[in-house]
């Protein structure tokens, strides 16, 4: 697409595709306006992550410009044009700037719309309103209204917001229009507070408007689980108890806080990456196969997971704070968050009894990475004497360099009957050379807009994630589990490698899969 313009053959694909909703309005979305509202605009999330998945939606063709109109909103006070050029270099960092890229821009900033007013009165809502109905009068002589509210907020605004919304922005059609909100995480602190705020917003809206996001379920190599393991004859019989020794799931950072410690330490690493990232990528690696892809049916099993998982013990957990977490100004003296944690689920159904699930995150550590590893139990009868070189595994790369490997042992070359460890590979970058994967945001708000919430969290299964969290976060907010200190760049306490040994994991010594160099 060169300059805004749009030819008739991509217009004719986006009617027929991009906006086809599969949510409670089937069908009817073949003409009307779509109104995006990003609350929270003048802040971070929003000029980091919002606006550039959605000009990278309009630079696909997912957003056409006679059809949608973005509007931010914030407490701010500020013109259009400060807005846009608040967000402008977000968009495309000047090392890609091209001309053609630089006429998109303006097309795209041209969209959009900057309304100021507070989170907790409905003056603000009220001038936001008018506007969004101003432009469905302008652009839709139909009177289909559809409207997205991103909420790129703190949770805390979240039931003042979602108030103003319902009595204030809801669309107005009756032939098919829809309202929807999107959340971001963190989605509570524990479960008291999560039900509560879940109790706010659902006596607003219905469970089929309401989208909490987790952007770790629009990651591609994730989007991949589902379909590696179900398409794939070869792993059915392979994923179970019988075969698999241990499951690790892992986020690693190579850097602390970053001037954010006083936020991070209201979370804690649990918080911010475990009981949401991670779990959610457990559940698609355990859950049983559901009857069909629609999204009902995923989350159900997703659930099921989850409600089989086994209360934590403090034996099954190692926490860890880096040395000079405390130094940052706004981290109090004597805090205790972790910004490092190993914690072992139990997963007490038929496949999975007896297999640790080690979900594995930290900050300041001496790599940066996220992956799945399923390690397999050792070869019964082993002739080639090879066990000691390390054990069969299944890796899915999630960050950097996508890749899915699996590492095995083969014959090494020459004349000798030696064996070695080597991988089958498929990395991305290799194999799909000139396909650009889509950044998680995109997925998810282009799934919103098609009213698909399968890679969204219900909202049983947000309850029955902070019921396996909540006891162990009281206790370390409590002070009765307490973080071990470790040096930046190492890859965390000691005890944690002794606890994943005890676990039964098997770590291989002498051999790193190199991602493949175009």
């Amino acid at each position: 697409m060169a300059s805004g313009v749009w030819h008739m053959e991509k217009r004719s694909s986006i009617r027929n595709d991009s906006f086809v909703d599969r949510g409670d309005s089937e069908g009817s979305l073949e003409c009307g306006s779509l109104s995006i509202i990003v609350l929270g605009a003048s802040g971070d999330l929003a000029k980091k992550k919002t606006f550039p998945a959605l000009f990278n939606l309009y630079r696909q063709g997912f957003l056409p410009p006679s059809e949608v109109h973005i509007f931010g909103y914030a407490r701010s006070k500020m013109t259009d044009d400060e807005l846009k050029n608040r967000i402008h270099g977000y968009l495309v960092p000047s090392k890609n700037a091209t001309p053609e890229l630089s006429d998109d821009v303006s097309a795209f900033l041209r969209l959009i719309k900057y309304v100021s007013g507070s989170y907790d009165t409905e003056e603000g809502f009220q001038l936001l309103d008018g506007d969004i109905t101003k432009y469905e009068c302008e652009q839709n002589s139909q009177g289909v209204s559809r409207r997205l509210f991103y909420l790129a907020l703190p949770p805390s605004v979240y039931p003042s917001v979602c108030r103003m919304i319902s009595l204030c922005c809801m669309d107005k059609s009756k032939n098919g229009g829809w309202t929807r909100i999107v959340v971001e995480k963190p989605f509570g602190r524990d479960l008291e507070s999560a039900e509560q705020l879940s109790s706010q917003i659902g006596e607003l809206f219905d469970e089929s408007q309401i989208y909490r996001i987790d952007h770790y379920l629009g990651k591609e190599l994730v989007q991949n689980l589902l379909v590696m393991r179900f398409a794939n004859r070869f792993f059915l019989p392979l994923w179970n108890r019988d075969n698999i020794a241990n499951v690790q799931i892992v986020f690693r950072e190579d850097f602390g806080t970053e001037g954010r410690g006083g936020y991070f330490d209201q979370y804690g690493i649990i918080r911010d990456i475990i009981q949401n990232h991670l779990l959610q990528v457990l559940c698609l690696v355990a859950m049983e196969k559901p009857v069909s892809l629609k999204p009902e049916h995923i989350r159900d099993e997703k659930v099921k997971v989850l409600q089989a998982v086994d209360r934590i013990k403090d034996e099954d957990v190692v926490l860890g704070q880096y040395e000079g977490y405390r130094d940052d100004p706004t981290v109090p003296n004597t805090s205790n968050t972790p910004t490092f944690a190993t914690v072992i689920l139990r997963i007490h159904n038929e496949r999975w009894e007896g297999v640790p699930f080690i979900l594995k995150a930290g900050k300041a550590l001496n790599s940066r990475k996220a992956e799945i590893r399923i390690q397999f139990k050792d070869v019964p009868g082993d002739i080639f004497k090879c066990k000691k070189q390390g054990r069969n595994e299944f890796v899915m790369r999630l960050q950097p360099s996508e890749a899915i490997y699996m590492k095995l042992t083969v014959k090494q070359p020459g004349l000798e009957m030696s064996t070695v460890q080597s991988e089958l590979d498929l990395s991305y970058r290799q194999r799909y050379q000139g396909v650009v994967i889509p950044e998680a945001y995109e997925r998810l708000i282009l799934d919103t807009i098609r009213g698909d919430q399968q890679h969204f969290v219900r909202r049983d299964e947000l309850k029955a994630a902070w019921e396996i969290f909540t006891p162990l976060l009281h206790r370390i907010d409590d002070g009765q589990l307490k973080s071990i200190p470790y040096k930046p760049g190492t890859r965390g306490p000691t005890e944690a490698d002794t606890l994943l040994e005890n676990a039964g994991y098997i770590q291989t010594h002498g051999y790193i899969w190199i991602p493949p160099t175009l």
